[in-house]
């Protein structure tokens, strides 16, 4: 069990001695987004350099979104077997291997791997360079051996968790979401610090496999989405046999291997919380060390680089995506941000970002998925708004799969623009879809109505909900009137 590594030193090899290499396009980083771009550019014919100083595929892949529902899906496996009665088998308390199930993960991302694999880009025609990079001016930058000109950068460097200076934490061993998926142990007591996405639903994957675990919040878990929903996951998670424990002060840490201690504040009193192991899922903060953003004239501070609404940094001839450029993390918001990049730099199209079509799903069972605005921001934006609702319990689907908890709320204008959707429930990250799609159009709330949807779905939820739109309708008195004269006519 290791703590995160600190970040590798630049090459030391002076500049004069490398070798020059220009391009159009220089990469700096092969994550998502940067793998993206890379790609996109060297199939429009464009000569490309991809610099990667550690893993292919960046977080997303190795430590992030692949491992992470990987592990939650042993988990659900496990949890089925428990809670089979309801199907009229009998439940059983499953035998889990930790080793089994790291090897598990492990075999996910290999398997995926070979996509964001040096050959297949080598293969595209990108020159790939492992080594760090370091700009030396605004238009150079050095990376192993090399010297890069380019006439266009776009750095991808990512996020790395964020460790809170918490007294004690320095001499105490824990995880990250960098070391803890390479853990082959059992663990007996997780504590977690740190309520969010990610401690949430690595809380729900550990406990699911046989693991007592606590998670410890400063404020509100899962703050950023739409109380009313996240309480539904709050509730189910403690449900489980989860402790969350929110607006809980974290004052110091001891303790050692197989032994932890964390000392907590809440309401101005104080306890401990005994564990066995401890994981730090407190935040992620943006890479910008070591890049030589000084030398290039790249503004930035601790929330990362500056970029303009088209991505484009102080420095004219570089962009920064993902979560480097600060602002929403996700995998899906490099890979859109790669797209107004490649835009941008290769067309001169006026691309530019617009945060209300990023959807996010935090991927708990029950799943909690949200696109565009909340009720609160949209009756801030627009005034008065409509509120539709429907329950999981309503459909047919949900009723057979025993997936029974859940609601969407979905937030229209007036004029029945649809402004924003919030789900939570089973499979709730492949429904937000297509609210995601709606929005992204400019939709009305009519056109929701007017698809077919399979029966039995759990689709038919969407559609249902679009109909709250019109409830009223029969009871309008004008509405009775137009049906009785028009039933004159036979």
């Amino acid at each position: 069990m290791l703590k995160r590594k600190s970040q590798a030193e630049p090459d030391s090899l002076p500049a004069a001695e490398r070798e020059t290499i220009s391009a159009d396009i220089c990469v700096i980083g092969a994550g998502s987004g940067g793998l993206s771009v890379a790609a996109a550019a060297a199939a429009f014919g464009r000569k490309v350099v991809l610099i990667e100083r550690h893993k292919m595929g960046g977080d997303c892949l190795n430590y992030g979104c692949v491992p992470s529902k990987a592990l939650l899906a042993a988990g659900k496996r496990a949890y089925a077997m428990r809670t089979a009665s309801k199907f009229g088998i009998a439940g059983v308390d499953p035998e889990i291997d930790p080793r089994a199930v790291h090897d598990h993960v492990e075999s996910v991302i290999a398997a995926i791997a070979p996509n964001d694999s040096v050959e297949r880009f080598q293969g595209l025609g990108v020159q790939v360079i492992l080594a760090a990079a370091r700009f030396i001016d605004k238009s150079t930058v050095v990376a192993g051996e090399y010297k890069i000109k380019a006439r266009r950068f776009v750095i991808a460097t990512g996020s790395t968790p964020f460790v809170p200076p918490i007294p004690g934490l320095e001499n105490v061993p824990y995880f990250t979401n960098e070391t803890i998926f390479g853990n082959q142990e059992r663990l007996h007591h997780l504590i977690i610090i740190g309520g969010g996405p990610i401690g949430l639903e690595l809380a729900q994957a550990h406990h699911r496999l046989g693991v007592r675990v606590t998670v410890l919040e400063a404020a509100k878990a899962l703050a950023k989405d739409d109380p009313e929903l996240t309480k539904v996951v709050i509730d189910k998670l403690t449900a489980e046999g989860i402790a969350i424990n929110e607006n809980t002060k974290v004052e110091r840490v001891e303790g050692g291997l197989g032994r932890v201690s964390v000392h907590v504040s809440v309401d101005g009193r104080t306890h401990v919380v005994e564990g066995t192991h401890l994981l730090v899922a407190a935040g992620r903060k943006p890479t910008t060390a070591d890049l030589g953003l000084e030398a290039a004239r790249i503004r930035y501070d601790k929330r990362g680089i500056k970029v303009n609404s088209g991505l484009k940094t102080s420095n004219g001839r570089v962009f920064a995506i993902g979560d480097v450029a600060g602002g929403l993390q996700f995998t899906h918001v490099a890979n859109y941000h790669a797209g107004i990049v490649i835009r941008r730099a290769l067309f001169r199209l006026p691309a530019r970002v617009d945060n209300a079509l990023v959807p996010w799903v935090t991927f708990t069972d029950p799943e909690l998925a949200h696109v565009g605005l909340s009720e609160t921001e949209a009756a801030k934006k627009h005034g008065k708004v409509n509120v539709l609702r429907w329950p999981y319990h309503e459909n047919d689907r949900a009723q057979a799969e025993r997936e029974t908890e859940g609601h969407i709320k979905v937030v229209t204008a007036s004029n029945g623009r649809i402004l924003g959707a919030t789900i939570v429930g089973a499979q709730a990250g492949e429904l937000i879809g297509m609210w995601s799609l709606a929005i992204s159009q400019k939709m009305k709330i009519k056109a929701m109505t007017d698809w077919i949807s399979p029966y039995p779905t759990l689709s038919e939820i969407n559609k249902r909900a679009a109909y709250r739109y019109y409830a009223t309708a029969p009871s309008s008195p004008l509405v009775r009137k137009v049906i009785g004269f028009l039933a004159k006519f036979g």
